[in-house]
């Protein structure tokens, strides 16, 4: 897959998690925040838990478990978690595996140290 596409179908992927993640209560908070040490792909809330997303997008469903960085995400997630979260709220990092034909994966807590 040439890298435009895989770029388009990356940005759909992260469009497509963001309604998924609405429907299922959450307040999007961001979509592809710049940090200092990369990009977060989703920023999230929901009561007092906020939640920084990586979407994971692939042909193939099989393919996605080879695709998780959390710790990356982790270290990206630490530069703006305080812009985000409140004192006392609950900050985790989850992950949303998509492949065409195949229902969200939603990864809650991807990375906990």
């Amino acid at each position: 897959m040439s890298r435009q596409r895989a770029e388009r179908e990356g940005r759909k992927g992260e469009w497509q998690a963001a309604a998924w993640l609405r429907l299922q209560g959450w307040s999007v908070l961001g979509q592809r925040v710049n940090t200092p040490r990369g990009d977060i792909d989703l920023i999230v809330r929901r009561g007092g838990v906020v939640a920084f997303f990586e979407v994971k997008w692939r042909q193939h469903a099989a393919d996605l478990d080879h695709a998780i960085d959390a710790y990356r995400l982790r270290r990206v997630a630490e530069c703006v978690a305080h812009d985000y979260a409140a004192q006392g709220e609950e900050v985790r990092i989850d992950v949303i595996l998509l492949a065409p034909g195949a229902f969200p994966r939603h990864i809650v807590n991807a990375w906990q140290p």
